[in-house]
């Protein structure tokens, strides 16, 4: 049955322990079978089920792109979508018996498309008689057990979250959400279920709910003084023990934070972002985890305790419900108890699999909505503009966000006291398929330049402080000699740096080394002509996400805010390409960076 929210909160804050959550008794396993023999001659007793996990769903029922307006593909045609996962978890169902699996979520579900998007903000599930959100109809339908909180769950306030809490059918699980001023859990910190065994004693199966500690960062706006997010090995020590004392025999992880042990926030804070795998290696006393956050695929990936020496089965399936993670438990009787034999994991390709029809039946009508909603005409533009050469080119489609951003604050800052800085502006290639055609805009093409839903800051930097961010962004390309060739594929994203983590800054001139070492890349920083003096003041627009310490830039985080606004940058673009009515290049285009190597051009 559900858990209750408020009776769970009621509950914790008498006793700090979450609540046991007794599922459905499930018939004998098929898997199950005699095996071996036991004291006296007689065979042990052995029982198996399995655990189906998603993660990073994003706001994925369907298999379709709403930025493009068609079927969802990439090179590796992939699928996406709910309405696949439903699919491949009903085959396993058949296979394994309904009763002898369970289907987790390791978080990031509410955002990310804009079906999400929509029902956050343009019909908002926290209107008064509002709709039920399709990702918690969809969940619903299929039969989820519990899920992990994802970072991205607070993209859209507490309200919104809260709202999508109550319209679930299962429990969102944070063992280390905590509430600001009691420090209890604001959430579930676990989840458990009964699985009835041919042997007479019921497996029981706990799920704890790890989400990430950037939260404190990333949505700072929303969450401050309001909930704080320990890290995930001192959470899990604190739970496990309990879990295993209520009887658990099988505890599993539901983490949204990758394996890599590493931090995109630096030493902002004193929590790893990516700690599956500590975790793993720290914490006794669990079978598995399900990892999420990362967007990385790790079919079955083995961790051994260093307190125990027992060996922790991790596996993270690729987002947008593009893979399903299969947990395979094999158990015995002994001693008294269900003792796990053998976990393995595996995952499944939705790519395989056609969209079950009860899934995309119960939600056509949002869908279609969606779809009407995005093809909107807000504009024109003169010519076409797109991404593809964003990544190591200055390209007109960037600069229109720079200018949008570069205007919007500009303008805020008018009459006060910083109005006679110069504005720069930051902008990433957030896709490679983002594209603006020549003739009509609608708002998918204006919304796909900016997929995440960042808001916009300005802040107070100095010549010398944007030297050594634009040093830090210049990571992102692979040292190329000078007269080697140059693969445009093969150069970006070193040490594995995101597009999204390459930032390009428009208002001021310069070249991108990419034959020196890092650090010392940046030549000829110049404003308006001249070289820029290192103690001289700009203002910087910077999205929220960056400004609160995202991807660990140099000095923007610590820097004097002089001007905020909560409407994503997202509709910012909308409105202005609204506002004009004609996007001309022609009046914000211009390259102001380029790769060179020993100061001759690249490209």
């Amino acid at each position: 049955m559900p858990l209750n929210r408020r009776k769970f909160l009621g509950t914790s804050a008498a006793s700090g322990v979450g609540l046991a959550v007794t599922g459905a008794v499930a018939a004998p396993s098929s898997a199950e079978a005699y095996g071996g023999r036991g004291g006296r001659g007689r065979r042990k007793k052995r029982y198996s089920f399995t655990v189906l996990g998603t993660t990073d769903l994003h706001g994925n029922v369907f298999n379709w792109d709403y930025f493009t307006d068609k079927e969802f593909d990439d090179k590796d045609h992939n699928d996406v979508g709910l309405a696949k996962i439903s699919t491949l978890v009903n085959e396993v169902r058949e296979e394994k018996g309904r009763r002898n699996t369970l289907l987790i979520d390791a978080g990031d579900t509410i955002q990310g498309t804009q079906l999400s998007y929509y029902y956050a903000k343009v019909d908002p599930i926290t209107a008064r008689r509002g709709p039920v959100h399709p990702m918690a109809q969809a969940m619903n339908a299929i039969g989820y057990d519990a899920a992990a909180l994802g970072n991205h769950e607070f993209n859209y306030g507490i309200p919104v979250l809260r709202k999508f809490e109550e319209q679930c059918d299962f429990p969102l699980l944070g063992a280390n959400a905590l509430d600001a001023k009691t420090l209890r859990p604001a959430f579930p910190p676990y989840f458990m279920k009964r699985l009835r065994t041919p042997h007479g004693r019921d497996v029981r199966v706990a799920v704890l709910g790890l989400t990430n500690p950037g939260i404190a960062i990333w949505d700072k706006a929303n969450v401050q003084g309001r909930m704080t997010f320990p890290g995930l090995e001192e959470q899990a020590a604190k739970w496990v023990p309990r879990l295993r004392s209520m009887g658990a025999d099988v505890v599993i992880v539901s983490a949204h934070s990758g394996s890599s042990g590493t931090s995109s926030y630096g030493d902002q804070l004193p929590y790893v972002e990516n700690a599956a795998g500590l975790v793993a290696e720290q914490v006794a006393g669990i079978d598995a985890i399900l990892v999420g956050h990362a967007h990385t695929e790790i079919p079955e990936y083995f961790v051994v305790n260093k307190a125990t020496g027992k060996k922790v089965v991790l596996s993270e399936p690729l987002k947008w419900g593009q893979r399903l993670t299969l947990f395979d438990f094999d158990l015995v009787w002994e001693k008294g108890r269900w003792t796990v034999e053998r976990v393995g994991a595996q995952v499944r390709n939705s790519n395989t699999a056609v969209e079950d029809e009860k899934i995309t039946r119960l939600l056509a009508d949002e869908h279609e909505k969606v779809v009407a909603y995005v093809n909107q005409v807000i504009g024109t533009s003169m010519a076409a503009m797109s991404t593809a050469e964003g990544p190591y080119k200055d390209v007109p489609i960037i600069d229109l966000i720079n200018e949008v951003q570069r205007e919007t604050v500009a303008e805020a800052l008018k009459g006060g006291a910083y109005a006679s800085l110069p504005v720069l502006s930051q902008a990433s290639c957030f896709s490679r398929t983002a594209r603006i055609p020549a003739g009509e805009v609608t708002i998918r093409d204006a919304a796909g330049l900016y997929p995440f839903e960042n808001t916009l800051e300005a802040r107070l930097v100095t010549g010398a402080q944007l030297k050594e961010y634009l040093e830090f962004s210049a990571r992102y390309y692979v040292r190329t000699a000078a007269g080697a060739p140059v693969d445009p594929a093969k150069l970006t994203n070193a040490e594995g740096i995101p597009d999204y983590n390459y930032d390009a800054v428009s208002g001021v001139s310069y070249e991108v080394d990419i034959a020196k070492p890092v650090g010392s890349r940046i030549v000829g920083l110049s404003f308006q002509g001249a070289a820029i003096d290192p103690k001289a003041e700009f203002v910087l627009a910077v999205n929220n996400y960056r400004a609160s310490g995202g991807g660990n830039f140099p000095h923007v985080a610590g820097a004097k805010q002089v001007w905020a606004n909560s409407e994503e940058i997202r509709n910012t673009i909308i409105g202005w390409v609204k506002a004009k009515g004609t996007i001309d290049p022609g009046q914000f285009a211009s390259v102001d960076w380029k790769l060179t190597r020993d100061g001759t051009p690249v490209f």
